[in-house]
């Protein structure tokens, strides 16, 4: 007789700036992926690290990311603040 054992569900985890979130969605968008993180101002946008030579990339509110880390790790995002012009 077996004992069923529920494989424990995958976790994604990502970065914004230094602080480490997981979830267990293995794609978000640009808006959740922002809801992780408190106080965010409005306009503030989403920008998605390259790897390697890759050139970093703002990710729109209603862009889905895959969290998958096939490309050497947690993805990494950084807050960029509204511009401010004037």
């Amino acid at each position: 007789m077996h004992e069923k054992h529920d494989p424990k569900p995958k976790t994604y985890k990502f970065f914004v700036g230094n602080e480490k979130f997981e979830t267990d969605q293995p794609a978000l968008t640009g808006a959740q992926i922002k809801a992780y993180v408190a106080n965010v101002p409005p306009g503030t946008k989403l920008s998605l690290e390259g790897h390697g030579n890759d050139p970093d990339q703002i990710i729109a509110d209603d862009q889905l990311v895959s969290l998958d880390e096939q490309h050497g790790g947690p993805r990494r995002f950084t807050l960029v603040p509204p511009a401010n012009f004037g």
